[in-house]
């Protein structure tokens, strides 16, 4: 089993949200994007999927832009989220933060999109001492179609 030790400041809370009120900042790979959308199409009434992580202050996605694409074109009007607080000092943008936080917003906001991949948040386990893909605080969760 892995877990993340973590501030507890960082996750501030996690639900559904409409699907319209979070930003991208990054475009997305069709084929993954694609096969992610294929493996939610089931005939099921409900599915299962990781929470997307934005910003709490912007609902800037942070990490999930591939379902986030994938539940928006198949039509879903909610979106999982886990809120965090993307301005700690425990979160950065790639390996040497070499992007800035509030540039990444600006961009979103305008729409001015990065490439695929380019960030790669990474957030800092306090156990550890050392620093994970953000996405490892996802949480699963249940949408019903």
């Amino acid at each position: 089993m892995f877990s993340l030790k973590i501030d507890s400041d960082i996750i501030k809370e996690i639900s559904e949200v409409t699907i319209d009120s979070l930003f991208p900042h990054e475009k997305v790979l069709i084929g993954k994007k694609e096969l992610i959308k294929n493996n939610l199409n089931y005939n099921d009434n409900e599915i299962i999927i990781s929470t997307i992580i934005v910003c709490s202050e912007t609902n800037i996605i942070v990490d999930g832009h591939h379902r986030y694409n994938a539940l928006k074109e198949l039509g879903y009007k909610n979106a999982p989220v886990t809120r965090i607080n993307y301005f700690s000092d425990k979160i950065i943008t790639d390996h040497s933060d070499s992007l800035s936080k509030r540039e990444i917003i600006y961009n979103s906001l305008n729409k001015n999109l990065y490439e695929p991949k380019t960030t790669k948040h990474l957030i800092y386990c306090n156990m550890k001492k050392s620093w994970f893909p953000i996405n490892l605080i996802s949480s699963l969760f249940l949408i019903k179609k």
